[in-house]
């Protein structure tokens, strides 16, 4: 895609209607992957082939002292003017996870260009921060989409967040709406599967299907709270007996503790998403499967009716997973033609261009 002016992409007036939920392909999933845990594991197990490493490096420098990374790939034929995404990873993610890899390929392939982001202690970032990311850091979110404007001026962004970058990204968009503060080079935002409702989340979890989710998430977050420990001296240190069996009392006895918040409660209910959907000005997609085993459908059912955004609850799909058996797609993966459709969309960019 040859470059574009900066006049060419001015900002769309557009409210989340070009791309209904009426108007989507429909998700028909692969004849052996019914189920919403068949798709969350075969996603997140079957990764494909990683592209080679090409990226360059930017450290963003957040005001308490941590850091964010973005990973930037930049297509050949990009040129000023032309449109940008920020692609942000879920709980226990970063630039590497394969949902993001390969968005951000077929992104550059249609001269957009991507920077994955590593949240706080993430990926690239792994020593570099002494606090935990969490469902509620909005603020990180306006760090990394304006450090990604800065590097792109002129050009209009966009910014998609998977699973717990979902979240973030919502709790932001809603602030921003309150504030009547709008980026200038933001043009629309995607949030898939997002865990909107913390709480209700957190109840899921704790169901007998999905143990091996919660040990999995809790046993892969505790040796990076040692980590932190160890890398700095002042990072915050749970009590000494501290050995949680459960995501949510890693929540209770560290996150909420560590980052500011007055109790569990207190985090679950501040930094749910779904308070601040109706507050959202941005064009912004949301899309979730029915049968995602950590995310309850019904917190996207009690969502009020806002012009600026769209959901779409697929009937299957699992987390993160949308594996396609029929498709007018060039691949099975449903979920990342229906995040660059809504980008295409809002961005002016063809996604048929080579």
């Amino acid at each position: 895609m040859p470059a574009h002016t900066a006049a060419h992409f001015q900002k769309p007036d557009l409210r989340g209607d070009a791309l209904s939920a009426d108007t989507l392909p429909p998700f028909n999933p692969h004849p052996l992957l019914r189920g919403g845990h068949r798709q969350t594991l075969f996603a997140y197990f079957i990764r494909g082939r990683a592209p080679r490493y090409s990226a360059v490096c930017h450290r963003v420098d957040l005001p308490d002292g941590d850091v964010l990374m973005l990973h930037d790939d930049c297509p050949p034929n990009w040129g000023p003017g032309s449109p940008f995404v920020v692609l942000m990873h879920g709980l226990g993610g970063c630039h590497g996870s394969a949902y993001i890899q390969r968005i951000a390929q077929k992104l550059t392939t249609f001269g957009v260009r991507t920077f994955r982001l590593d949240h706080r202690g993430a990926g690239a970032g792994a020593k570099l921060s002494k606090y935990p990311y969490h469902a509620g850091r909005s603020e990180d979110v306006r760090e990394a989409f304006q450090a990604a404007s800065q590097l792109c001026p002129g050009s209009l962004g966009a910014l998609a967040g998977f699973s717990l970058s979902g979240n973030m990204l919502l709790k932001m968009l809603g602030e921003n709406g309150r504030m009547g503060y709008s980026p200038e080079y933001l043009a629309c935002a995607v949030a898939v599967n997002p865990p909107i409702d913390l709480g209700l989340c957190s109840e899921a979890l704790r169901r007998s299907d999905n143990r091996f989710y919660d040990r999995y998430f809790t046993k892969m977050l505790v040796p990076q709270v040692q980590e932190r420990i160890e890398t700095f001296a002042d990072a915050p240190r749970p009590d000494k007996d501290w050995a949680p069996e459960t995501l949510r009392d890693f929540d209770e006895t560290y996150t909420s503790l560590v980052s500011g918040f007055e109790s569990l409660t207190d985090y679950y209910e501040r930094s749910s998403g779904a308070q601040f959907v109706e507050s959202i000005k941005t064009p912004t997609f949301i899309l979730t499967g029915r049968d995602d085993p950590l995310i309850p459908a019904s917190s996207f059912e009690q969502l009020p009716s806002v012009p600026s955004v769209t959901v779409h609850i697929a009937e299957h799909g699992g987390h993160l997973g949308y594996v396609a058996g029929k498709t007018s797609d060039p691949d099975r993966r449903w979920m990342d033609w229906r995040v660059i459709d809504w980008l295409a969309q809002h961005l002016r960019f063809s996604r048929d261009q080579r």
